[in-house]
């Protein structure tokens, strides 16, 4: 149970969320840690991590993650709640390039908007700890005449073993990962560990900040990625990039993402690989 100085704090947050948003259209989302073995998971929720474009639905207006706006069908978003909603645009497993470009297009697509569903997790400015925000989005989703706009199914995590378990067999059925969501968290913008992601690997994201000229083979195209992290560390990143994304790389400002295999005692990623652009993140 919260108690009455939680609630307050939970009422100022959502007020001030929603004042953001009043203020300035890039939205203050809560962001994932990494899950590591040994943490509790005495009062998480796990669900599936969708692999497609962060969506915050305002009440009016569907935005990124990025603060872009989303130029949806009429049809899309007419059956959305009034409230503000978190959760992925997401066209389903495997097909996060269909995802991407569907939502960036200015000139939307009925067709491929078809192919969409909103995978909705959270309700930002509903106030309360995630259980009774949770309580919350079960009673208001999902909508009769909008099947498109899911509520994200949760479970109580329960040990290591089952949560391995389950990640498993979500992977060999083509998903990305788990996400863990602590019950007792409140909606707070920013990176923490009452949002965890589960993946087979690590991953992160890093600004580019220059394009390295390749030599070689790669002579007269790019060789690497001069990235930084938002603990301001850089290292090239150059491993995982193909001849078209060489010949027409991430533009500087961008984000991007990348895997890695642990850190160096430096801190630095080992065996760091360009994985994508990260469409839905701010550029500067």
């Amino acid at each position: 149970m919260l108690n009455r100085r939680s609630l307050l704090l939970a009422g100022l947050g959502a007020t001030l969320l929603r004042d953001a948003f009043a203020r300035d259209a890039a939205p203050s989302l809560m962001l994932a840690e990494v899950y590591r073995r040994g943490m509790s998971l005495g009062d998480y929720w796990v669900s599936e991590k969708f692999d497609g474009v962060r969506g915050y639905w305002d009440g009016k207006q569907l935005w990124t993650r990025g603060g872009e706006k989303v130029v949806a069908p009429a049809w899309f978003t007419a059956p959305l709640p009034k409230q503000p909603l978190d959760g992925e645009l997401w066209a389903g497993r495997g097909r996060f390039s269909h995802a991407v470009s569907t939502v960036r297009s200015q000139s939307p697509s009925d067709v491929a908007w078809h192919e969409m569903r909103f995978m909705v997790f959270d309700l930002p400015a509903q106030g309360g700890d995630f259980t009774a925000r949770l309580a919350a989005l079960r009673k208001l989703l999902p909508v009769t005449d909008a099947p498109w706009v899911v509520p994200v199914p949760q479970q109580r995590a329960t040990t290591h073993e089952e949560l391995q378990a389950l990640l498993d067999k979500t992977v060999k059925m083509g998903g990305e990962g788990l996400m863990l969501h602590r019950g007792g968290s409140l909606y707070l913008g920013g990176r923490n560990n009452d949002l965890l992601k589960v993946k087979p690997f690590d991953d992160a994201e890093a600004r580019v900040i220059e394009h390295v000229p390749g030599k070689g083979k790669h002579s007269g195209r790019l060789g690497a990625l001069m990235v930084e992290t938002p603990e301001g560390k850089r290292f090239k990143l150059g491993t995982g990039l193909t001849d078209a994304e060489r010949e027409n790389p991430p533009p500087i400002g961008s984000w991007v993402t990348y895997r890695y295999n642990g850190v160096n005692p430096s801190g630095l990623p080992r065996f760091a690989r360009f994985m994508r652009i990260r469409e839905d993140a701010p550029r500067s």
